[in-house]
């Protein structure tokens, strides 16, 4: 993997994102419809947190993901995206390196890090991501 490349380059440019008014079932439809696993949410235009389908499980003891029904629904529906998300999420630059994502990524135990430039979502980066671009560059 070349490790001096830039997060544009293999960021996820349409970033499917949540409005920090929407509910927590809202959020979960977001995950399943979307196969996705974190979402930024926004106030506006600018990104205030991130929530991961791990910060529901925590809820639910991850039974919204197994096809259950879901016990735990009355949970869901007296709690907000605020109380759930990690506000204030790290963010990287369009112009970071891999190296740098890479280091967050070992060091501080994220998956995903939104990619933010002037307060603004630009994208999204995962280790997903990164782990694509390693094996495709396998030969």
């Amino acid at each position: 993997m070349k490790i001096d490349l830039k997060v544009a380059e293999i960021m996820t440019k349409n970033v499917v994102s949540a409005d920090i008014a929407q509910s927590l079932p809202d959020i979960i439809n977001i995950f399943r419809k979307h196969k996705i696993r974190h979402v930024p949410v926004l106030d506006g235009k600018n990104i205030i947190g991130i929530i991961s389908r791990t910060d529901i499980n925590r809820l639910t003891f991850g039974a919204l993901f197994e096809n259950n029904e879901p016990s735990e629904e009355p949970i869901l529906e007296m709690l907000s995206i605020s109380q759930v998300m990690s506000s204030n999420p790290r963010s990287v630059s369009p112009d970071d390196t891999l190296k740098k994502v890479a280091k967050i990524f070992a060091e501080e135990e994220f998956h995903a890090l939104p990619v933010v430039e002037e307060g603004k979502l630009k994208g999204i980066i995962t280790t997903t991501d990164l782990i694509r671009q390693m094996l495709s560059n396998e030969s």
